[in-house]
């Protein structure tokens, strides 16, 4: 693990730590529940699943693309990002299986939880953050992995 981080871009590093900063372990009770529109969640879901899809097709540019703007300038390239990914997220970038859970919000931002299961057979819950852009199309600002004991991770 620690080899891999050695070849990311600090700035990536940096990113990743944050990302775990934001929300607390046992800080469930920051979460609260909001209604968000029918085409607003099925939206959400369609851009995680098309991320996925990329990650599939190790298809590096349209996976990017999906990425909030922070986080094509915190990476800079595509191949930045997908090298991260595939270092930090290996139950993502290669997945049996993805099924979307519940959504909620905190800070004004949407959070959509995944369970994955992997092609190992091993599980894990993500937790997607949302945003949408200037012209109102949403965008994945990160994706953080719960550890056991995290909202029922």
């Amino acid at each position: 693990m620690t080899r891999c981080l050695r070849r990311l871009p600090f700035t990536a590093i940096l990113f990743i730590v944050l990302l775990c900063l934001l929300l607390i372990p046992g800080s469930r009770g920051v979460l609260v529940a909001k209604e968000l529109s029918s085409p607003d969640q099925a939206e959400i879901q369609t851009v995680i699943e098309r991320q996925l899809g990329a990650f599939a097709r190790d298809d590096a540019g349209t996976a990017f693309s999906i990425a909030s703007p922070m986080i094509q300038r915190l990476f800079g390239t595509a191949a930045n990002f997908m090298a991260m990914v595939r270092a930090a997220y290996p139950q993502v970038y290669r997945h049996h299986r993805a099924e979307f859970g519940e959504m909620a919000t905190v800070k004004g931002e949407w959070l959509q939880f995944v369970r994955f299961t992997g092609t190992d057979g091993h599980k894990a819950l993500a937790l997607y953050t949302m945003t949408k852009d200037a012209k109102g199309s949403w965008r994945i600002i990160g994706c953080r992995l719960l550890q056991r004991g995290e909202a029922g991770a």
